[in-house]
């Protein structure tokens, strides 16, 4: 039975409010970025354990409903090899209250999925693109198919995914130089650029905080090109803006581990084999997909994610050493 009025918001002990949702829909990929996995890939989930269509809109609908949710982001892996996307979009967004419905994605098959997303209600979509360099995006991501990231950024911004934001991750030696070429090609065509410090989740344990660019290095670099003018943070969103001088054109800069944001941080995420984490660092996770499949009512799931959340930490330490590494790398986890 539905709760009714206004749903209790979803705090922690640190009188932090949480109001956007991470969704993994699928922990497959169809690129292998050298930063993230190994050539071969990783064991991908059962199929069985993976959440249905049912399974996700259910959790959603508790979030929005009962727990204050209002956005909520689909991620992977690659959200879009989701069977039926389309389909499932539509049913969050037709939930009461509905939130609103983004997307981060490689780009491979937007170019034909954009429109249907979009009229099924999608809001936004967030793209991850690296480089402009064929040759380098297929040294990066084992794959050479950049044409088609760049077909999907075009038909997202068409179809009226606005804004279309890039996500980059520059990497020292990789494609740091390409910083400025990156925000150059993003303020041409129309989309919002955001760049991304290196975080320890790649499959390999590879991660190596000498290659990380820093947000400040970063910034050096644009101010070298472009005079930028401080926007801020929007709200509790993880990036830091700002705006290239007498245009529209926004750049963001994520920076997780030398400018943490954990105070104000909003969100909790949900994997594709449907385990609640509080934390994108998270060590411990809880198994909300067994209440599902156990017959619990949306009660007994709504405790659990409250008690989740409600034993968040006050940081993820990711610059101390007293960070511990989380198990599980990002494609597992949802960005």
């Amino acid at each position: 039975m539905e709760r009714p009025g206004v749903p209790s918001p979803l705090v922690d002990r640190f009188g932090r409010v949480h109001t956007d949702l991470r969704v993994s829909l699928t922990d497959r990929c169809n690129l292998r970025c050298t930063y993230c996995m190994p050539a071969e890939g990783l064991d991908w989930l059962p199929r069985a354990e993976v959440l249905t269509d049912d399974e996700v809109v259910r959790l959603v609908r508790i979030g929005t409903g009962r727990l204050g949710i209002t956005e909520v982001r689909l991620t992977g892996g690659e959200p879009l090899l989701r069977r039926g996307l389309p389909g499932l979009v539509a049913r969050l967004s037709a939930l009461d209250p509905a939130p609103e419905l983004s997307i981060t994605t490689n780009g491979i098959g937007l170019a034909r999925s954009a429109v249907a997303l979009r009229e099924a209600g999608l809001s936004r979509v967030n793209v991850s693109l690296d480089t402009l360099r064929p040759e380098r995006f297929a040294e990066i991501t084992r794959r050479d198919r950049i044409e088609d990231v760049l077909a999907g950024l075009s038909a997202a911004r068409d179809a009226g995914l606005n804004p279309v934001k890039i996500n980059a991750v520059p990497v020292r030696g990789v494609n740091d130089d390409e910083i400025v070429d990156l925000t150059a090609f993003a303020r041409e065509h129309g989309y919002q650029m955001r760049f991304i410090e290196s975080m320890p989740l790649d499959a390999q344990g590879a991660w190596d905080r000498d290659r990380m660019v820093t947000a400040a290095e970063v910034l050096d670099r644009l101010g070298e090109r472009f005079e930028l003018v401080p926007v801020g943070r929007q709200g509790n969103a993880p990036a830091e803006e700002w705006r290239i001088a007498d245009t529209d054109s926004l750049v963001g800069v994520i920076a997780s581990v030398t400018r943490p944001f954990c105070g104000t941080c909003d969100r909790v995420r949900l994997t594709a084999d449907g385990q609640l984490r509080n934390c994108l660092f998270a060590t411990e996770e809880s198994d909300l997909r067994s209440l599902l499949r156990c017959g619990a009512d949306d009660a007994t799931v709504e405790a659990a994610w409250r008690t989740s959340v409600g034993g968040k930490g006050p940081g993820h330490a990711i610059d101390t050493p007293e960070f511990r590494r989380p198990e599980r790398p990002m494609s597992a986890i949802g960005g």
